[in-house]
């Protein structure tokens, strides 16, 4: 018999809404704490909300501080950021292309 296939990965948008959403965070304190994590001032509730709706798909170095910020496995974050890669074509965005992306 053949075991069943693993579950696929979330897609990261909807999953980062709900790590947020049961934080009880708005999308700009969620900003606010990546940013004070991360020493990185530029970003903004606008690319959390680009992310959400996986206009824009995070990078490293986002994927890295959004796992410690919303205490999430990295490679849960990683494996939803592939399968949202896969679906479809989004950019990823880094601490230098966060502001400028918008």
């Amino acid at each position: 018999m053949t075991p069943p296939a693993p579950p696929r990965p979330a897609h990261l948008g909807p999953l980062l809404a709900r790590c947020r959403l049961d934080r009880g965070w708005s999308q700009q304190r969620a900003a606010a704490e990546l940013c004070a994590a991360a020493g990185v001032p530029t970003l903004s509730r606008h690319e959390i909300s680009r992310w959400e709706r996986q206009r824009r798909v995070p990078g490293g170095f986002w994927l890295g501080w959004l796992a410690v910020v919303l205490d999430v496995p990295l490679v849960v974050l990683a494996e939803a950021a592939a399968a949202t890669r896969r679906a479809g074509s989004t950019r990823a965005t880094g601490p230098g292309r966060a502001a400028a992306a918008g």
